[in-house]
């Protein structure tokens, strides 16, 4: 009963996103239903290892069907019915561009707010819509109040275009940064935990961390360490771009007081689509990154100056909300993490195989990085593709040496078993060091 209170709970939002979808395709929609009724019956397991459903949830992709792609947390294939909608609006836009884009589409983004305010879990007033995590988090980085001699925590494995930014801060105005050094996997947040508060001084004002480690896929205890850090006084970032409609949850289970995502990586939106969060009283300390009216003003809209953009990119994200609600968040993780072990547990004993992310639950979802030792990461990398056409990313920083294997909604087990052939063929040289 109580999962079925929870699909009916969950209909509003299901229903909502049909109508909406029905109207760009009729076929799509009319058809969720049938696997609707199905699914509810079923547990969160059995969803998940249900092919019927997300066969048919892989025919609403145009992915290629001469190359299996497991680079999906770079930026995602977007769903037809978001290319459809992304389509339709910019052609409307063509028709006469300074009043459909200013006068009409520009109306519709407090509408989409809403749509992902809901998505988010808060409030329309605290949302910003931009076009990726680097622009929400550097509008944070940049903005703050912060002098020479404050002090910010930070990890090693936080993605480059952030810790860029603290670096010219650091360089241009004086403020110091701590760097922490978290293991490659993560499996034990009291230690994650304890790394971060070590490097907390009385003159330490932020704390930046990333909920879901781009290198590896690795999950960090963000709620925790948030939690440590608040009551050390400190201000606490997060960097969510891997994340955000990967993993479910809302942004308060993060503990951030700012945040940002690209919404083009799991949310399946269009690409150069995000979003930016802060918190309501935390507004007015963040300084507009573009020209703003009131640059120290309290409206989060001052952070959606940014001149003519891609209205028609922007409204579609609608859509992208909608297919990702008519799947289901807790659906959508179980299967991106089912997708994960079913090709993980007949490779991780091959010989020489290193893995660099935790298998537990908690730490891990649909991103894996597997090395083998003797090999770089990218002989590995150009091994799948001309052997098996397999698209992977080379992951080569501090001690990890491998590549990134991230399966989408759309993937199947096929493709998973091309992969697990080309790993095990893989895993049968000799390295490079040893031929003679």
């Amino acid at each position: 009963m109580d999962r079925r209170n929870f699909m009916q709970k969950g209909g509003a939002v299901t229903l909502t996103g049909l109508a909406f979808l029905s109207s760009i395709n009729k076929t799509f929609a009319g058809t969720f239903d049938k696997h609707l009724n199905r699914l509810e019956n079923m547990s969160w397991e059995a969803g998940a290892a249900d092919e019927d459903f997300w066969s048919w949830i892989r025919e609403s992709y145009t992915v290629s069907p001469n190359l299996i792609n497991l680079n999906n947390g770079g930026v995602s294939p977007q769903p037809k019915i978001v290319q459809d909608a992304h389509i339709r609006y910019y052609q409307y836009s063509n028709e006469a561009p300074s009043y459909y884009m200013w006068r009409i589409l520009d109306a519709g983004r407090d509408g989409l707010r809403t749509k992902l305010a809901e998505l988010a879990g808060v409030s329309t007033e605290e949302l910003a819509i931009n076009r990726n995590a680097t622009e929400g988090l550097n509008t944070v980085i940049f903005g703050l109040n912060l002098k020479a001699g404050d002090e910010v925590v930070l990890s090693t494995f936080d993605y480059p275009n952030m810790t860029n930014a603290w670096k010219q801060r650091e360089k241009r105005e004086g403020i110091k940064l701590n760097w922490v050094t978290l293991p490659q996997p993560i499996e034990d947040d009291a230690a994650i935990i304890e790394l971060y508060r070590k490097a907390i001084t009385p003159k330490t004002k932020i704390v930046h961390i990333t909920h879901l480690i781009h290198w590896t896929g690795n999950i960090v205890p963000v709620k925790a360490i948030a939690d440590m850090a608040h009551s050390k006084g400190c201000e606490v970032i997060v960097d969510a771009a891997h994340s955000f409609a990967h993993l479910d949850y809302k942004i308060e289970d993060t503990g951030a007081d700012y945040f940002a995502t690209s919404l083009h990586k799991w949310l399946g939106a269009p690409f150069g689509s995000g979003l930016m969060y802060i918190k309501k009283d935390k507004i007015k300390n963040i300084w507009a990154l573009l020209s703003a009216v009131e640059p120290d003003g309290s409206d989060m809209k001052k952070f959606e100056s940014l001149g003519t953009r891609s209205f028609a990119s922007e409204m579609a994200i609608g859509a992208a909300v909608d297919f990702h609600n008519v799947i289901g968040a807790k659906r959508k993780e179980e299967r991106l993490r089912y997708l994960k072990n079913y090709w993980i547990e007949k490779t991780k004993n091959l010989p020489r195989a290193q893995l660099f992310t935790s298998l537990k639950p908690q730490y891990s979802c649909a991103l894996t990085c597997i090395g083998f030792e003797g090999w770089k990461a990218h002989e590995l990398d150009a091994y799948l593709y001309e052997k098996a056409k397999v698209h992977v990313v080379s992951i080569i920083h501090e001690k990890v040496n491998g590549v990134r294997i991230t399966p989408n909604v759309y993937t199947s087990t096929k493709d998973l078993d091309v992969l697990v052939k080309a790993l095990t063929a893989f895993s049968k040289q000799s390295p490079p060091s040893n031929k003679q």
